[in-house]
C-alpha cells in the first residue's frame, strides 16, 4: 500500500511509556512510513518498506520492537542488522530513547573495529535487543558469545546497501540460524533485486509499504552542478564556505586519499574540517561523528561509509566532491540534507572524466540540467523549448534552409546542361531508358557520350578543365562554361563575369542567404558564474 500522510501516535494503541518518550521530544504526528509499518509489525506480520531517506524508518520498526520486548526474559528477542557501524550506533541511540521509561530493557551494539572484549562484557549483561553489522555478529556467533535461538523479530535496515556491500551470505546464514523468528522487516530507500530475493525466501504474506516522494514528504533540496577540474574542487569548496554562512556541511569523496587531501586543504584555509574513512581508528571516527552531531564541527568529510549513518536534521549543504560510482549512492548522499522538513542544498562537482557518470545519475533521478542557472531540476519542470523551433537550425545560422534554396536555384541549370555526378535523374526518364547524349554515367566520358582513350587530364572535357581552372582563380567562371551563368549573364553570386568581387555583407544568423560556411554556434553560458546568488537562500548572509 502507498501512504502519503501520517497519523497521531496516540491513535496507534501504543503503551504510555512509549508515548511519554515521544512527547518529551515533541513528537506527536507520525510519518507515513511509521503509520504504515507500526500496526502490522505490532501484529507480528512481515513488512517490506520502501521510503525516502530521512522519513523516520528507525522509529517505524523500533517502536514495535520495544513494545514486544519482555523485560523479564533475558534472552535476545530482537536483532537489527545495519550495513555500517555508524548506522548501527545511530539506531542504538534512538532505541534507547524509546525504552527510556521501560525498565529492564537493554540493547547492545556490535560492530567491527572496536575491542571485542568490551562487546563480550556487554553481552554478558543479557541484552534483549542486538544491533549489529553482519560481519561482527557472525564473529560473535562463531565465538558462541551470543545466542540467537529465541529471536522473535529481525530487521534489515538499509537492506539494499547491506546486500550490495557483499553481506548477502552472512545475512542468509544469520537468518537461517534465527529460525524461530515471528516476523522479518526489510527497510530501505530503494528495493533492489537482492532485497526481493530475500523477501521471496524468508517472508510470508509481507505487508508492502511504499512512501513516494511528494510535495509533503519530499526533501526540499536544491541541486546544482558545477564543472570543475579535479585539482580545483578543493578550492571551489573553500570559496563557497568562505563566502556563505553555511554552518554545517558534508563533503563526500570516493576514495580515502581524496578525503584526506580535501580535509588538509580546508584546514590550511582556516576551515574547521575533519574526515573519517576506513583507515581511521574506530575511536577517532566516533569522536568526529559526535562533534558533528553536536554542532561543534563545521565540515565533515567522508567516504560513502557514512552516507547513511548520520541523522542530523540541520545539515545546510552537501558537496559531492566526486561523482559516485553507484547511482544510488548519490541519492543517499544528498539525503543527508533537507531532513525533517528543512530545506537544503547539494552541489555536484563534475570534471571532464565524470560527465558520463553524471548522465547516468540524471537518468536515474529524472533530473535535467538548466544551462542558465546550473540547477538540476525535475524533467517535467525544466524549461521547455519553444514549439516548432529546431535548435539545430538556429545554432547553424540557417544552413539547412540555405542549402535547400541553392539546390532549387540550380535545378533549371541541371535540366539544360545535363546532370552532374551524384544528382538525381531528370524527371520523366524511366529507369531502363538509354542515357541522353552528353550525360555522364559515373565514368569519364566526353560530351558526345563516348569513353575517352587517353586518361590524361588534357583529354578531359573542357567544362571540367575550366571548372578546375576557376577553382584555382578564386571561383570566377568564364563565359560559356556554366550553363546557368550563360543563360543569365551573371554568376551564382549575382554579379557579371570579370567584375570585382564585392565585400561580403554581414548577414543575420538565421537568413537563408547566409554563406555556405556554417557559423560557429554561440556557446551557451553555464550560468554558474553567478552561482552564489543561486545557492543562497533569501535573507541568508
Amino acid at each position: 500500500m502507498e501512504l502519503t500522510q501520517g497519523v497521531r501516535f496516540d491513535t496507534l494503541e501504543l503503551s504510555p511509556e512509549i508515548l511519554r518518550a515521544l512527547m518529551e521530544r515533541n513528537i506527536v504526528q507520525s510519518t507515513p512510513v511509521q503509520a504504515g509499518c507500526i500496526p502490522p509489525m505490532l501484529e507480528w506480520r512481515d513488512v517490506i518498506a520502501k521510503a525516502p531517506t530521512g522519513t523516520g524508518k528507525t522509529f517505524a520498526y523500533g517502536i514495535p520492537i520495544v513494545e514486544h520486548i519482555d523485560p523479564e526474559d533475558e534472552s535476545v528477542q530482537a536483532v537489527i542488522l545495519a550495513p555500517t557501524r555508524e548506522l548501527a550506533i545511530q539506531i542504538t541511540d534512538e532505541l534507547r530513547i524509546l525504552y527510556t521509561y521501560k525498565p529492564g530493557i537493554r540493547a547492545v551494539c556490535l560492530y567491527g573495529g572496536a575491542p571485542i572484549g568490551r562487546q563480550i562484557d556487554a553481552l554478558k549483561k543479557h541484552p534483549q535487543i542486538v544491533v549489529a553489522t553482519p560481519g561482527r555478529l557472525s564473529d560473535h556467533m562463531k565465538r558462541r558469545t551470543v545466542t540467537l535461538g529465541q529471536v522473535q523479530t529481525v530487521v534489515l535496515d538499509e537492506a539494499d546497501r547491506m546486500l550490495d556491500m557483499g553481506f548477502i551470505h552472512d545475512v542468509t546464514r544469520l537468518l537461517d540460524r534465527m529460525d524461530k523468528r515471528k516476523n522479518l522487516g526489510l527497510f530501505s530507500a530503494t528495493i533492489s533485486r537482492e532485497v526481493m530475493d530475500i523477501a521471496w525466501v524468508y517472508q510470508r504474506d509481507a505487508e508492502e509499504v511504499t512512501v513516494r516522494e511528494d510535495e509533503q514528504n519530499k526533501p526540499d533540496i536544491k541541486q546544482f552542478r558545477m564543472d570543475v577540474s579535479f585539482d580545483g574542487k578543493a578550492e571551489a569548496i573553500a570559496k563557497i564556505l568562505n563566502e556563505t554562512g553555511f554552518d554545517r556541511c558534508m563533503v563526500f569523496c570516493n576514495t580515502k586519499g581524496n578525503t584526506e587531501r580535501i580535509t588538509k586543504f580546508l584546514q590550511m584555509r582556516g576551515i574547521d574540517a575533519q574526515c573519517i574513512h576506513g583507515d581511521i581508528p574506530q575511536k577517532k571516527r566516533e569522536q568526529v561523528m559526535d562533534l558533528f552531531r553536536k554542532g561543534k564541527l563545521r565540515v565533515f568529510v567522508s567516504t560513502d561509509v557514512a552516507a547513511r549513518g548520520i541523522d542530523v536534521d540541520d545539515v545546510d549543504i552537501v558537496f559531492n566532491c566526486d561523482i559516485p560510482d553507484e547511482n544510488q549512492a548519490y541519492v543517499h548522499r544528498i539525503g543527508r540534507t533537507g531532513r525533517a522538513g528543512r530545506d537544503g542544498q547539494a552541489i555536484a562537482f563534475c570534471s571532464e572524466e565524470e560527465r558520463p557518470l553524471l548522465k547516468d545519475i540524471l537518468k536515474l533521478t529524472g533530473l535535467e540540467l538548466d544551462p542558465d542557472s546550473g540547477e538540476l531540476a525535475p524533467a517535467q519542470n525544466s524549461r521547455k523549448k519553444p514549439a516548432g523551433k529546431k535548435p539545430d537550425i538556429a545554432q547553424t545560422g540557417g544552413q539547412k534552409q540555405a542549402e535547400e534554396k541553392r539546390a532549387a536555384q540550380k535545378q533549371p541549370a541541371q535540366s539544360q546542361a545535363g546532370q552532374r555526378p551524384g544528382r538525381r535523374k531528370p524527371q520523366g526518364q524511366a529507369p531502363g531508358d538509354p542515357k541522353p547524349q552528353g550525360q555522364r554515367t559515373g565514368g569519364k566520358q566526353t560530351p558526345d557520350g563516348q569513353q575517352p582513350q587517353d586518361k590524361d587530364a588534357a583529354a578531359r572535357p573542357a567544362r571540367r578543365r575550366n571548372r578546375n581552372r576557376n577553382r584555382n582563380r578564386g571561383g570566377q567562371k568564364p563565359d560559356g562554361q556554366n550553363a546557368a551563368a550563360a543563360n543569365t549573364g551573371r554568376g551564382q553570386d549575382g554579379r557579371k563575369p570579370g567584375s570585382p568581387k564585392p565585400a561580403r555583407d554581414k548577414r543575420e544568423t538565421g537568413s537563408p542567404e547566409a554563406p555556405r560556411k556554417a557559423q560557429t554556434p554561440e556557446k551557451k553560458k553555464s550560468g554558474m558564474g553567478n552561482w552564489l546568488s543561486g545557492i543562497l537562500r533569501p535573507g541568508r548572509k
